[in-house]
């Protein structure tokens, strides 16, 4: 564990207030839901929750279904990181902080289709061998909990495997069908 060299009080009510700083860096914004643990030696660590990643090994399964049947790359991810890959490289995207531009697709709770002329949208914070084609945040009980998303490597050429239409009707199924999984 990273010391940071702050130090805060726990108010009357018990409360303590998180810095600015730390929840920018680790995109904690309010509202945002935390899980508490401890340890034997009496530490206190705050983990962002993630209501999708306790459905990780379904996603999983899920994007490897989808992927066989659309012979496209398929990822989800919950806000922050990318959790299920299948066609493109595990190594690469798995556990990787999403990008800025995926945030925003996420955030505007929306089918989003790359179009000509649209500046492509990496998936992974650190770039990647992939862009965003297609995608659909997954909403559950109103709130977004993640994106699942149809990819394109940078740089391929050649006719699309399924048509355009196609791709966005089976990635908007997909992120509804998620989102009544976790409300499930």
């Amino acid at each position: 564990m990273k010391a940071t060299g702050i130090v805060r009080r726990i108010d009357d009510l018990g409360r303590i207030v998180i810095p600015k700083e730390i929840r920018r860096t680790l995109r904690i914004k309010e509202g945002d839901p935390l899980e508490i643990y401890t340890d034997r030696e009496g530490e206190v660590i705050f983990k962002k929750y993630s209501p999708i990643g306790e459905l990780q090994s379904f996603a999983s399964e899920y994007a490897d279904a989808l992927q066989k049947t659309s012979m496209m790359p398929i990822f989800i991810c919950d806000r922050d990181e990318i959790i299920a890959v299948s066609g493109a490289s595990k190594k690469e995207y798995l556990d990787r902080k999403i990008s800025r531009g995926l945030e925003e697709i996420v955030e505007a709770r929306s089918l989003y289709v790359k179009t000509e002329g649209k500046e492509a949208v990496a998936i992974s914070n650190e770039g990647g061998s992939h862009y965003v084609n297609c995608a659909m945040p997954i909403l559950s009980e109103g709130d977004v909990v993640g994106c699942i998303m149809s990819a394109v490597p940078f740089g391929e050429s050649g006719a699309p495997k399924i048509s355009g239409e196609t791709e966005s009707k089976l990635i908007q199924t997909a992120g509804v069908f998620l989102g009544k999984q976790m409300e499930s």
